[in-house]
């Protein structure tokens, strides 16, 4: 039986990725940053890794035949994921299923851009996953917002953007990496729905029984909360490069590959704001 390395396993997508594959029967070792979390699920070995330590690549990949990779928010370069590339290139590394972005193939300002091209040069058999925006963006990074302030408070202007669930694009990650005929593909992912932010906050109004809005603030406005909140400049910027994907109507577009790959319809909004109303309680209910 093959091994699958998931990077990212304790994450939100790299955790239900290593679910999916074990749901199909398939060994997975889940690759944990040193000093985190173990990892979730019944993966069959977990295994300490860092992209910036070389020294724990060869225990990660030892035995692997395919790899999930994921870039670390924290790495903004595409620079910093080279040395890996090159280890997993050194190894033989059957097919690397990488994690990008909606758009990344002809957006070179966000990270993706540059790691599809390196891959590509590489030798590696790869498969690029390119998902539209998560909907777990609005439940981690904007979280705090819409709890505290009853706001989804990002700088997307009234451009539409289409969501897609991590949990669909996980499963979309389990039949590349367990299916042929993958290599070699660029898989744009997408719901099938495109929604202004204020049409986002109507649906979380609705699954919470509260009035949440959109603002709409400038990206002066974003920048200054979201450093005000802790993040680093190079986090702001990431996030700036993918809100004006949106803001400039760039991010609406929808594709049926998510639906051809899973065998079902993508997970709408309203239904993922239904699953998880838990996580958008307000402070107030929080603390009542």
């Amino acid at each position: 039986m093959s091994l699958t390395l998931v990077t990212g396993s304790t994450g939100t997508v790299g955790g239900l990725v290593a679910d999916a594959l074990l749901r199909r029967g398939h060994a997975v070792r889940a690759a944990i940053r040193p000093g985190h979390d173990r990892g979730r699920g019944a993966t069959d070995s977990r295994v300490d890794f860092d992209f910036a330590n070389p020294s724990t690549f060869e225990q990660a990949l030892a035995d692997v035949s395919r790899v999930f990779l994921m870039r670390p928010p924290q790495m903004s370069s595409a620079k910093q994921m080279r040395p890996f590339i090159d280890a997993m290139a050194a190894r033989g590394i059957e097919q690397v299923a990488f994690l990008s972005v909606q758009g990344a193939g002809s957006n070179p300002f966000v990270p993706h851009h540059g790691i599809e091209h390196y891959l590509k040069r590489s030798g590696l058999q790869w498969t690029f996953l390119r998902p539209s925006f998560f909907m777990q963006n609005l439940s981690t990074t904007h979280r705090a917002d819409i709890c505290e302030r009853d706001e989804v408070f990002v700088p997307a202007g009234r451009g539409k953007t289409n969501f897609i669930d991590a949990a669909d694009v996980a499963e979309a990650a389990a039949v590349v990496l367990s299916t042929p005929n993958h290599l070699g593909t660029a898989y744009e992912l997408t719901g099938s729905e495109a929604l202004t932010y204020a049409e986002v906050a109507e649906a979380l109004s609705q699954a919470c029984g509260r009035e949440i809005t959109y603002p709409n603030p400038s990206v002066r406005e974003f920048n200054a909360r979201m450093k005000a909140s802790g993040c680093d400049d190079e986090f702001i910027s990431v996030m700036g490069s993918i809100y004006l994907i949106a803001r400039l109507g760039m991010a609406a577009g929808t594709t049926v590959e998510l639906p051809t790959l899973i065998g079902r319809p993508p997970t709408t909004m309203h239904e993922w704001a239904r699953r998880n109303v838990e996580c958008f309680a307000s402070t107030a209910e929080q603390t009542g």
